[in-house]
């Protein structure tokens, strides 16, 4: 059976994604282009994530879809176990938001200028500057619902445990005074971890907890970085949980 699905997956279900993957980067780009982002930035690829997972024989079953509500404006965080993180929450989360990219992404041939398009926030780390500008795009466009996802280990990880996390994504939270979503991941490792290609069907969990609500004096960065560090790492099994 496995040497079948990876015919399959090499011969049947990669042209096919490569074909669709660059339809629905001209769909997003036209349709942002004519008729704005809000729903041209989402659910052409939140209808591309469906068909992928559906294409490679990977399932998503969702937990906690009743803790969010559509009309309000968060700050998701996730675990990245592998490259079905996107899918399972592009595809399952149907919740309208923009990721928090790395700067470098926006290079991918027709992706990258289709992700521009959609309204997706690159960051460019390097240097202060540019930080304080990608904290303004995001702040625009967090509005009526409109939320951001963010993986705050930065990279996929290497061995299916969480890679620690960086303070960006909360200190994105603590500026803008959302509240913050995390989310567990588990079974995108298994999906496809970083180190192939080569896919395996399976179910891939995401739970989303419930919010946290900053107090009156706001967040505490740190505190909050823990807190969503240990609700994440505690609805994945032992083997994924932390370093």
């Amino acid at each position: 059976m496995k040497i079948l699905y990876r015919i399959y997956q090499w011969l049947i279900a990669a042209p096919i994604f490569v074909v669709v993957t660059f339809f629905t980067a001209i769909i997003t780009m036209v349709g942002t282009l004519c008729a704005g982002t809000h729903f041209w930035g989402y659910y052409p690829a939140h209808l591309w994530s469906r068909f992928v997972c559906w294409l490679s024989f990977v399932r998503v079953k969702v937990v906690g879809r009743e803790n969010i509500n559509k009309n309000t404006s968060y700050i998701f965080v996730a675990n990245h176990q592998g490259a079905y993180d996107i899918w399972s929450i592009y595809g399952y989360l149907n919740h309208n938001f923009k990721w928090l990219m790395k700067k470098e992404l926006e290079k991918i041939f027709m992706v990258g200028p289709a992700c521009k398009r959609a309204g997706h926030v690159f960051v460019d780390d390097s240097n202060i500057k540019s930080i304080k500008e990608t904290i303004s795009e995001a702040e625009e466009k967090l509005r009526d619902g409109m939320s951001l996802v963010i993986f705050p280990e930065g990279s996929r990880t290497w061995d299916g445990k969480m890679i620690p996390f960086k303070r960006g994504a909360f200190l994105l939270a603590s500026e803008f005074n959302l509240p913050v979503v995390p989310i567990s991941i588990d079974g995108s490792f298994k999906a496809m971890p970083r180190y192939t290609y080569n896919i395996t069907p399976c179910t891939i969990t995401l739970t989303i907890h419930k919010p946290i609500f900053p107090g009156e004096k706001g967040f505490n960065t740190k505190q909050l970085l823990n807190q969503c560090r240990e609700i994440i790492a505690a609805d994945l099994p032992e083997e994924n949980q932390k370093q």
